[in-house]
């Protein structure tokens, strides 16, 4: 009796897992909501650009290196990420309103030049990095810096302190074969009209070809995939009412002002 129940059981299990194998199920399924892809305009055509993942390098400028208290000469390359639901599309010729996040009383700006993939791969060499960039942005990285600095003093993860909504405002997407590739050229935030950042993009600690190459090592990297790649040294706070201005030669302006 207990061996015809075994062979009954296991009988309807195998019934049961051959029926949701079936070509016809696996048609029928369907996600049992929507979930919104991200994604970013692209300046030329009526095109997005999907976003599959954020990644950020930290303190890639010698000098903010040195304004966060470390040592640029020593320290490889780190990345964290955002999700991708951060990103705050701002249009050119426009200030758009950016919440003061909550849990906060520091909150940071920080100017950066983004690169989007258009295809990826594992252990990519730096000499063929650049092959697989489509375009280029201008980003911001808000940060909660009182949160990423005490998670940072506590040995703990800082991800609440760089990662939540609207941490990642950007502009449109330029292509490659409009501004070409990025080696060089002024990069600058203002507060309220008063320059806060001024950097050029040769000052970075590691280009973009060595930060998709570097970050290939640790993941695969996909089309979808965009880079912020550091910050510039004076980075410091905003509040409600400050209108952000950020300026790199080639891309149009992007502001936000804190509501």
């Amino acid at each position: 009796m207990a061996a015809s129940r075994r062979h009954f059981i296991a009988g309807s299990a195998a019934a049961a897992a051959g029926s949701l194998a079936t070509p016809a199920a696996a048609q029928a399924a369907k996600p049992v909501f929507a979930v919104a892809q991200t994604t970013i305009p692209i300046v030329g055509t009526t095109d997005v650009f999907p976003v599959r993942r954020i990644y950020c390098i930290g303190r890639n400028y010698a000098a903010h290196a040195r304004e966060m208290g470390s040592d640029p000469t020593r320290e490889p390359p780190f990345f964290f990420q955002k999700p991708t639901d951060a990103i705050q599309f701002v249009a050119p010729g426009t200030v758009a309103d950016h919440p003061y996040p909550t849990l906060t009383s520091n909150y940071h700006y920080e100017v950066e030049l983004v690169a989007a993939l258009k295809s990826g791969g594992r252990d990519i060499p730096i000499e063929k990095a650049l092959d697989h960039v489509y375009g280029y942005a201008l980003g911001l990285d808000m940060t909660r810096r009182d949160l990423q600095r005490a998670m940072g003093n506590e040995k703990k993860p800082w991800e609440i302190g760089k990662s939540f909504d609207r941490s990642a405002p950007i502009g449109p997407l330029h292509r490659v074969e409009q501004v070409g590739h990025f080696a060089d050229g002024a990069i600058s935030l203002a507060v309220n009209g008063t320059v806060k950042q001024n950097a050029t993009l040769k000052h970075m600690i590691w280009s973009v070809a060595e930060q998709i190459s570097r970050l290939s090592a640790a993941n695969e990297l996909f089309a979808g995939d965009i880079i912020y790649s550091g910050t510039p040294e004076n980075v410091g706070p905003v509040v409600k009412g400050d209108v952000i201005l950020c300026k790199l030669d080639k891309l149009p302006d992007l502001s936000i002002k804190i509501v």
